[in-house]
C-alpha cells in the first residue's frame, strides 16, 4: 500500500527492515545507543560492529534525548547510512509522547535528508518493548512523514515503513487509509 506525499510517496511492507535496500535505514535505538534487542538488535546484528564502533565514537555524553537520534555508516546492511532515532517509553499518552515521537520521525528524516538520502526506511518506533500503541504510533509517524515530504524541500522521494508483524502493518494500513480519505493504492 502505498501514497503520495507531494512528490515523494510513502509506502507500506511487511517484512525485516535489514534486508530492504534504501539509502537510509532508520533503527529504533535507545538513548544509551548502546544497542539493544527488537529492531535494534537486528540492526546490530545485521550491520555488523562497525556501527557500534562508530555509535562508541560519536555518543553523546548524556546519550541521545528522547525524540533525537545520531548518525553512522551502514556497515553490512543495504544501505549508506543509519539514523539511530529515539522514540518515547509509552506513559499512557499524557507526558507528551505523541511529540517525541513525531520529534524522532522528523529529527530522522533532517538527518537523511542532509546526507542527500532520496530512499529511508523506517520501523515502528516505539510499538515493541516501549509499549507505544501501533494504531496511535502509526497515526503519528506518518502524518509527520507526510507533512514533512509534503514541504517539499528534501531529497527524499520514497519513505517505506518495514513493519515486522501483521497487527502493526493493518495499523499502518488504517491510519495511512486515514491520511488521504482511503485514497491509496495497493
Amino acid at each position: 500500500m502505498e501514497v503520495a506525499a507531494g512528490s515523494a510517496k510513502i509506502r507500506l511492507m511487511m517484512g525485516d527492515i535489514t534486508k530492504v535496500p534504501v539509502d537510509v535505514v532508520v533503527n529504533a535505538a535507545n538513548s544509551d545507543l548502546i544497542g539493544g534487542g527488537g529492531v535494534d538488535g537486528a540492526v546490530h546484528r545485521a550491520g555488523g560492529p562497525s556501527i557500534m564502533l562508530e555509535l562508541n565514537r560519536i555518543r553523546p555524553v548524556n546519550g541521545c534525548p528522547t525524540g533525537g537520534a545520531v548518525v553512522t555508516g551502514a556497515g553490512n546492511l543495504p544501505a549508506k547510512f543509519v539514523v539511530h532515532a529515539v522514540g518515547p517509553i509509552w506513559r499512557g499518552g499524557r507526558s507528551g509522547e505523541d511529540l517525541d515521537l513525531a520529534s524522532a520521525y522528523k529529527t530522522s528524516l533532517e538527518l537523511a535528508s542532509a546526507r542527500g538520502a532520496a530512499t529511508v526506511s523506517f520501523p515502528s518506533i516505539s510499538t515493541g518493548a516501549y509499549g507505544y500503541p501501533a494504531g496511535l504510533a502509526a497515526a503519528v509517524a506518518l502524518s509527520t512523514v507526510a507533512e514533512f515530504l509534503r514541504a517539499g524541500t528534501s531529497p527524499i522521494r520514497e519513505v517505506v515503513f518495514v513493519l515486522f508483524d501483521e497487527g502493526t502493518l493493518r495499523a499502518y494500513e488504517k491510519a495511512l487509509a486515514g491520511l488521504r480519505g482511503g485514497a491509496c493504492a495497493p
